[in-house]
């Protein structure tokens, strides 16, 4: 640590008291900044202000005791860095209740680390926030970042993008550790759109593990899906190149493959036999990808992205379409070229 420089924000406040949530709180206070954690839940926060660990989500961590934990966001005071670590469903909501107090006229950036995309509106999790805190820069953090490995402080690479090429600088300096390592991106339209779709496809690749197609299906699985990455993020205006980079292909790797993966989980209890409804009652956990399927295969249809995949992953989560069913489905289409410009 002696070594690096000192991070350009000196605060932060961490919004969502998730696993990852969690793990951010404790990476930015290692990096030296003053680091405020706040989370909706009541009981949940006084245990954590009281026992330091968060028992329901990541309990193998423990926070140090200078980090203010909270429940209430009037009592948060103002800092340089607002990161959402809320589930993507609830970033709006979050976003207006934030823009209720006085935290934002001092706020440099204003960090999304949720990924999906909002259904029926089609927005990003950054337009989102720039909708509703339009006076504070909008950024992104992603990649493949599993929360229980950046807690044991494993090797780490993250993406953080922006359209301010100061801002995105500056926020990379809080996100580098000796083994936190952190790039930057000005493709925000990219990133998220890649952070977004990768969730659904961890679903199909533990559908598939749980009928045990194999390892041949499941390859097959994912690289068609970086195919339907790469056609609907040019369609929204990202650039494609960023499919290959870690907010793609590197975070579409480790979801689909890693026991760390609620969204692989869910795919896997699903083709074992589980219904959704009973894998989503047992969980406290959310699986971005269940609610996310719908708004990304709403998109697909709307600008007339063909994506095969994403539409029988939907008609499993959305349409009561048997899982067996949905795969075998993909494997009786029309035969097509590999390369082929639309797909």
């Amino acid at each position: 640590m002696n070594s690096l420089p000192p991070p350009s924000f000196k605060t932060a406040i961490v919004l969502g008291a998730g696993s990852w949530g969690t793990a951010i709180t404790a990476l930015l206070h290692e990096r030296g900044l003053e680091v405020q954690f706040w989370g909706r839940d009541p009981a949940l926060m006084e245990e954590i202000r009281q026992t330091r660990r968060n028992s329901r989500y990541l309990p193998s961590l423990a926070l140090p005791e200078d980090i203010i934990v909270t429940s209430d966001l009037h009592a948060l005071t103002p800092a340089e860095a607002m990161l959402f670590v809320v589930p993507s469903r609830g970033i709006r909501e979050t976003a207006a209740a934030i823009a209720t107090t006085a935290l934002p006229g001092q706020a440099r950036v204003m960090v999304s680390c949720a990924k999906g995309i909002e259904l029926h509106t089609g927005r990003r999790m950054s337009e989102i926030l720039r909708e509703e805190l339009p006076d504070v820069p909008a950024a992104v953090l992603t990649g493949p970042n599993h929360a229980e490995e950046v807690a044991q402080k494993l090797a780490t690479a993250a993406v953080v993008a922006g359209d301010e090429p100061a801002v995105v600088r500056d926020l990379q300096t809080c996100f580098t550790l000796p083994w936190f390592r952190s790039y930057t991106s000005d493709d925000i339209t990219g990133v998220e759109w890649a952070g977004a779709m990768k969730n659904p496809y961890a679903i199909a690749a533990g559908i598939a593990l749980g009928l045990k197609l194999g390892d041949n299906a499941i390859a097959a699985l994912v690289t068609r899906a970086l195919a339907e990455m790469v056609r609907m993020i040019a369609v929204m205006g990202g650039r494609p190149e960023t499919c290959y980079g870690l907010a793609g292909v590197g975070d579409l790797i480790t979801t689909c493959y890693s026991e760390h993966s609620r969204n692989h989980r869910v795919g896997r209890l699903l083709g074992e036999g589980m219904t959704l409804a009973d894998i989503v009652a047992g969980t406290r956990m959310v699986a971005e990808g269940v609610p996310n399927t719908a708004s990304l295969h709403e998109a697909a249809l709307q600008h007339g992205v063909r994506a095969p995949l994403l539409a029988e992953i939907n008609a499993i989560l959305h349409e009561g379409k048997p899982a067996r069913e949905a795969m075998r489905s993909l494997l009786s289409r029309d035969p097509r070229p590999e390369n082929e410009s639309k797909g």
